[in-house]
Parts: structure tokens; sequence; C-alpha cells
């Protein structure tokens, strides 16, 4: 599946490069972060201290320090979330150096950690009440996402990626457009996102670069499938939490949504193994 767009990879000393010569400050890379399809690269500023470096796309510097507010926002909440330490539009992209949090990817998901990212969750519900010109992040469940949630790639690549796309498109003709709601969203709320102690409880949260006000069911949604390859046994707590707090619309529509993610995310930058994995959990976990 060549011909569909990829998303880059953060491309670590072309940043560091331009971060210097527009502001003057030269950090120096200290190595990959563990996980993640897009990147993100450890860094040492001048005095030796450490900090994560990100990137977003050009021009989107206003949306990357709105983000930062929230997540202020969630850290006054105790959730365990980054500060953005320096926000720069540069050239080709804009650059994030985000705290350097505690605390280490998990290895191994177990019920302390999901129980940790379901309080997380909780902290997460109602922080944006009252709160104007946040507008939800859309489902796209009818048309293209920008660089993910696209439609075409699941037409094309085979019969069972066909037909999923007929029922996450049926979904969307009477699900809403956008998720309403006054809950703090992180988008990619997963295990590869969080970071844990020895216990396994989670110390850190990162990759926001998604956050949005919605429906914090889409985050336990994301866990959900999340949990369907990598902790099955442990998804029937998620099942329990949705199945008495979250409309069984709003269910669906996140199913669609996750599914359609996935599905397209994997035919264009995994493999034919992740394709028929997450196949396998989006019917497995179809409402």
């Amino acid at each position: 599946m060549a011909e569909f767009p990829r998303v880059a990879r953060l491309d670590v000393s072309l940043v560091l490069r331009q971060l210097a010569e527009v502001t003057g400050i030269v950090l120096t890379e200290d190595g990959m972060c563990r996980g993640g399809q897009v990147g993100a690269a450890y860094v040492r500023w001048p005095d030796s201290r450490r900090s994560v470096l990100t990137w977003e796309a050009a021009g989107s510097g206003s949306d990357v320090r709105q983000a930062g507010e929230l997540l202020e926002t969630a850290r006054a909440n105790g959730v365990p979330a980054p500060r953005h330490e320096l926000v720069e539009e540069l050239p080709r992209a804009v650059a994030v150096v985000q705290e350097l949090m505690p605390g280490s990817v998990p290895i191994a998901v177990g019920e302390r950690t999901v129980e940790s990212m379901i309080e997380v969750n909780r902290r997460c519900r109602g922080l944006l009440a009252g709160r104007g010109g946040l507008g939800p992040v859309p489902l796209f469940l009818r048309e293209d996402g920008p660089g993910f949630c696209l439609h075409e790639p699941l037409a094309r690549y085979d019969w069972r990626t066909a037909r999923l796309l007929e029922q996450i498109e049926e979904v969307g003709v009477s699900a809403p457009d956008h998720l309403d709601g006054d809950d703090l969203v992180h988008f990619d709320f997963h295990a590869e996102n969080v970071l844990v102690d020895a216990e396994g409880t989670v110390t850190g949260v990162v990759d926001w670069g998604g956050v949005s006000r919605g429906d914090g069911c889409l985050d336990l949604v994301t866990l959900r499938f999340d949990l369907a390859r990598r902790a099955p046994e442990l998804g029937r707590r998620l099942d329990e939490i949705l199945a008495g707090s979250a409309a069984e619309e709003v269910v669906r529509a996140c199913w669609a949504h996750m599914s359609l993610r996935l599905v397209d995310w994997s035919i264009r930058h995994l493999d034919a193994a992740d394709v028929t994995a997450w196949v396998d959990a989006a019917e497995t976990l179809r409402p």
C-alpha cells in the first residue's frame, strides 16, 4: 500500500539544527524514546537537563500552545501531564520541547496500570466545563481525517477491511460528527503513551498532541482496543465501566472511529499481521 501517504517520522537533526538557527538555543540529541509511530527524542539543554522533543505540523503553533494550556489545567487537577518548556515555529515544523516525566513505558500491562489509567480518565472528566473556544475533534466517520482515519485504504486493502469500512460508515450515517462533552480528551490513550513506576502506577501521560474537548468515553474505548491485543483478560474492566457510564450510541461511534483509525494506520504504516490483528479486534469489540 505504498501509494497511500505516510506520516513522516521525527527528523531530530533537522529540528535541532533549525531550532538553533531560529532561537540560538542549542540542544543535543540524547537518544530516541521507546515506542510511537511518529517518534520522540530525548534532548539535553546546555546545562545537561534532559527533556523530550517532538514535532507537529508547520503552522500549528497556536494549536500547540493551546494544548499546553490544557495540560496546565490537567496538571492542576492531578493528571501527570508534562509541561511544555519550549514551543517554536520552524520553517518545516513546530518544535515542542516537553518536561521529561518520571517512570518508564510499561513492558507488560497489569491490573495496577489499567486501574491507574482509569483514574487518570476520571480526573479528566468535566475539566473543561464552562470553558469556551474549544471544539471537539471530529470522528471522521463520513470523510477522511487530516493524515489519519483515511477511508480508501480500508476500501482497497482486502474484503475484510472493506466490510469493516461499510460497518464504520453505516455507524457514521446516524452518529454525530463530533462527540460533545466537557471532558479533557487525550485522543491517543493507550499503554505506550503512559509511564509507570515499579509497581505499575502511572507516573506520566505523554503524547498529548491530539488533546481536545469532548467525551472521555473515547479515551476508554481507545484503551479497550489496546487491551484487546496487549492484555485481553483486563479488557472486561473497561467493558463494565463503559456499560455503566456511556450511552450505547456513544460507544458505537467511538468503536467506529477507533476501528477506522487503527486499521487505516496499520495498512499504511505497519504490516499485514497488524492489519489482521486490528480487524480481529474491531470485529470482537463491535457493540
